[in-house]
């Protein structure tokens, strides 16, 4: 897998490695109080296998869909399968990134129309905002039209 050192460090910021950006976020899940597991792969098989595997024991997911953003149907199928939350996270912000840099029209996610949301253009902090907020949404009730306490 490539070193996300190597990327452009404008947009990317200064994390090196996959294993830095996992680091990063278990230690501030760990803050939060919440168990993750970290993953990733260039391998959409491995991705989908992980997903099947833990879909039913998680209560939610982040994924940074990388290079499936705009084809990784089977991701999001097996993600919506779950029926499990998910937040979208990139580092960068796709449609400033993409019209700044080659001058077409914004990225289109697959996985947009089924997360719950999206976190991006904070480099590495898009990470842990998204993981803030999975874990605040999954504790309130009323969150997105649940039922909530009664009055």
């Amino acid at each position: 897998m490539p070193s996300l050192g190597a990327r452009d460090k404008v947009l990317y910021g200064p994390i090196r490695s996959i294993g830095d950006l996992h680091d990063l976020v278990r230690s501030f899940a760990a803050e939060l109080g919440v168990e993750i597991e970290c993953m990733a792969s260039n391998h959409e098989g491995e991705i989908l296998d992980f997903i099947h595997a833990r879909g039913a024991g998680v209560d939610g997911f982040l994924i940074n869909p990388a290079g499936l953003t705009t084809y990784g149907e089977a991701t999001r199928h097996a993600l919506s399968d779950t029926a499990k939350p998910f937040v979208e996270v990139h580092f960068s912000n796709l449609a400033r990134h993409l019209e700044a840099v080659s001058g077409t029209r914004p990225l289109e996610s697959r996985f947009s129309k089924s997360a719950r949301g999206m976190v991006m253009g904070m480099r590495q902090y898009s990470y842990l905002g998204a993981l803030l907020a999975l874990t605040l949404s999954l504790d309130d009730e009323t969150f997105l039209g649940g039922d909530g306490p009664t009055q």
